[in-house]
């Protein structure tokens, strides 16, 4: 029996993991898989993964920080257990500060197992210096963006284009649906400290944009029902007026994509949906400001939505830390409910990056890569 061990750090990680095993399973005759993620690849039948994701999904480095000790302790956990299991493949699903880490640790005390990156780490944006250390850890990078290929392979570190495997998943998700005129989307993101920051300046931007427009509704989307109490929260402290709701609902981001005329969005995975879906948008984007003025320094690109990467302009509006704020979005949002020709602007730009992800059936090809290595 072959065994693989996954390391997923975030929900969209859990996602692309549990459907990456799920291929897997259809690819090899006798598998096991180990590892942590969350919910989703927990559950499937032949997995032995830890739920760790609703508190290992911080980000910035004063975040971490704050969490050292746990991180600390998950990190000697998980090598003991790697030691203990010694699977033939461990595969790292993005998470970079975490998994580069681990990548480290385990070639250099289990150097035997095959190490696999899937949802190749996005130092081409912030460290360009790690990619020689990476092509001497790892065995192969499987890489979601086509310009990445050639970054990894010039450091000489095998390096496959796969896709993305939202190209994938969101093939179910996919509606039938007419979008409403008057629907707006408010759309925090999945981590508790993006919700905290983000969702109050969502609601009052809302609040700002029904008061000049009172047909409009507003709809969002609690990633687990621990952050839908945290939203309930934030949305009965705001005190709206007696005619105006935010409608908040368990799940469902996906569907609100395809029913919104447009929405705000925290900076993620969440906007490569959105663009994919075809939902015009802006993107906010708060974290510590320790972490801001450090990742100032580091980071060299001009977007950070990935959506305005693969087009190579500003395709959305980004609105960052103190740009972040309630009369920018609904200034923003305001404009693309009065015009349409923009809104459709908007859209058919976000439409043409998705494009560029590449064709259905990422994670099989994924998954066929990672069988080689277990031949």
């Amino acid at each position: 029996m072959s065994s693989v061990y996954i390391v997923a750090g975030e929900v969209s990680g859990d996602t692309h993991g549990a459907w990456l095993m799920r291929a897997l399973e259809s690819q090899i005759d006798r598998v096991k898989f180990y590892g942590a993620g969350g919910p989703q690849m927990a559950q499937l039948e032949c997995s032995e993964t830890q739920d760790w994701v609703e508190d290992a999904a911080v980000m910035g480095i004063w975040e971490v920080l704050k969490h050292y000790s746990y991180f600390k302790d998950k990190f000697y956990q998980m090598l003991a257990e790697i030691k203990r299991v010694q699977p033939d493949v461990l595969v790292l699903i993005d998470y970079p500060g975490f998994n580069l880490r681990l990548a480290n640790k385990v070639r250099e005390q289990v150097p035997g197992i095959k190490i696999v990156y899937y949802i190749s780490p996005q130092v081409w944006a912030w460290n360009k210096k790690r990619i020689p250390k990476m092509a001497e850890v790892l065995d192969l990078m499987l890489c979601i963006f086509p310009f990445e290929k050639e970054i990894f392979e010039k450091a000489g570190l095998k390096t496959v284009f796969t896709g993305h495997p939202l190209v994938d998943e969101l093939e179910e998700k996919r509606e039938d649906c007419q979008r409403a005129d008057n629907l707006v989307a408010l759309l925090p993101g999945s981590r508790e400290r993006e919700v905290a920051r983000l969702f109050p300046l969502m609601v009052e931007a809302a609040r700002r944009m029904h008061a000049a427009k009172p047909g409009l509704k507003f709809e969002s989307a609690a990633a687990s029902e621990k952050l839908r109490v945290k939203m309930q929260q934030v949305i009965e402290e705001a005190k709206l007026p007696h005619e105006m709701q935010v409608e908040l609902k368990l799940g469902g981001s996906h569907s609100l994509m395809q029913r919104a005329s447009c929405g705000v969005i925290a900076s993620g995975t969440a906007t490569l949906e959105a663009a994919a879906l075809g939902m015009p948008y802006c993107l906010v984007y708060k974290i510590a400001w320790p972490t801001y003025l450090m990742a100032k320094v580091l980071v060299k690109i001009e977007f950070i939505g990935l959506a305005n990467i693969l087009a190579g302009k500003a395709v959305v509006k980004e609105f960052i830390q103190c740009e972040a704020d309630p009369c920018n979005v609904a200034t923003e949002l305001g404009l693309m409910m009065a015009q349409p020709k923009y809104r459709n602007e908007v859209q058919e730009n976000l439409l043409l990056a998705a494009s560029k992800l590449g064709e259905y059936g990422a994670h099989d090809r994924a998954a066929s890569e990672i069988a080689k290595l277990l031949v």
